[in-house]
């Protein structure tokens, strides 16, 4: 049995996510989440499937959290975010209040997602 190589990067998760197809950023806009801004989707349109954690050993600036998203109509991909001092999400009113409105899959189906 091979054993998966483990993703430590953001750019490792981004380039696995671009080889399935599944690179789609997800922005964060007053009207909801969008792709290209031709539609937009509402948090109970979307669930987080995974997420990914980076720390920044020796750089802070690399703190961040990647949750891979799925809609409803089938559109997967992803969201990055900065957390600490280099978070720049306007407050409660924005993203922040947002990401947290998003249903996350039970810890069963996380694993069933794999990149």
């Amino acid at each position: 049995m091979q054993v998966p190589h483990p993703m430590n990067t953001v750019s490792q998760v981004l380039e696995k996510l671009r080889q399935k197809k599944m690179d789609n950023e997800f922005r964060w806009y007053k009207q909801g989440f969008s792709v290209n801004q031709s539609k937009f989707y509402q948090p109970e349109d979307c669930r987080i499937v995974k997420t990914y954690r980076f720390e920044g050993m020796s750089d802070p600036g690399d703190m961040s959290i990647l949750y891979i998203i799925q809609t409803n109509d089938g559109l997967t991909g992803y969201s990055l975010d900065a957390y600490g001092v280099y978070s720049d999400h306007d407050g409660e009113q924005g993203y922040d209040n947002f990401i947290r409105k998003i249903p996350v899959s039970n810890h069963q189906e996380q694993l069933l997602f794999e990149l």
